[in-house]
């Protein structure tokens, strides 16, 4: 496979960019030269459309469900033949109604959510994974919310399931392939002030992003699956 990395940085394949925590990371990695491939969903026009055209040449937009393994498979086809630095699966949801308990959460609400959250970004890295070069680095959002030790006051209790499941089914995918060379990083960002995270939450884009995007770029070259915050600490299981 041929690299697409631009001359300053490397290249990324960013899923789930179109807003929020994932147009953040775009935006940030363009200043450091990253060339940057984001997904979107539908075809409704989205910020990341509009940082394409100030960016012209550095940002590429595709369109991509990853809850419909027919469009994976699609963007897969697509992208055939090329090779990213680095591939960022931020995608995530949330119950309706995040104080029910799991005893409360519907059956259709309930698989809403693992798939989303754990069943879809998985099913991402597997089909997508071949795409990274051998040395680069395969991350998804996870949350400090999927840590079970950290787990002592409750609440939330469908999304903390549905990260915790997430980090168990990456850490059976680290274990299938170690000893290879790639980095595996399970992002746990913070509470931060998205559509997802709420007004109320402590922290900014802003101020959370570029931390975030300086742990990515310092886990390069470092194999094994690692689980970690926005600092570079380590996040217990």
């Amino acid at each position: 496979m041929v690299s697409s990395s631009s001359d300053n940085g490397g290249t990324i394949l960013l899923i789930g960019a179109s807003r929020g925590l994932g147009y953040a990371m775009a935006a940030e990695l363009l200043k450091k030269g990253w060339h940057v491939v984001g997904t979107v969903r539908g075809d409704a026009r989205t910020a990341l459309h509009d940082l394409a055209e100030q960016h012209e040449g550095q940002v590429e937009v595709e369109a991509l469900d990853v809850t419909r393994p027919d469009q994976v498979a699609a963007l897969r086809d697509r992208l055939g033949g090329r090779s990213f630095d680095m591939l960022f699966v931020n995608a995530g949801t949330a119950n309706q109604d995040q104080h029910e308990t799991i005893a409360e959460v519907s059956t259709e609400e309930f698989v809403r959510v693992m798939i989303t959250n754990a069943l879809s970004p998985m099913r991402v890295v597997e089909a997508l994974q071949d795409l990274v070069c051998a040395d680069g680095l395969i991350g998804i959002m996870s949350s400090g919310q999927g840590s079970v030790s950290n787990n002592e006051k409750g609440g939330h209790e469908v999304y903390r399931g549905s990260k915790a499941a997430l980090n168990q089914f990456m850490r059976s995918y680290a274990a299938r392939h170690a000893g290879e060379a790639r980095a595996l990083v399970l992002m746990a960002p913070g509470w931060i002030r998205t559509a997802l995270g709420g007004l109320g939450a402590p922290f900014s884009i802003e101020e959370s992003i570029p931390k975030v995007v300086d742990v990515l770029l310092a886990q390069q070259g470092k194999p094994g699956l690692h689980y970690l915050d926005r600092e570079g600490r380590t996040v217990p299981w």
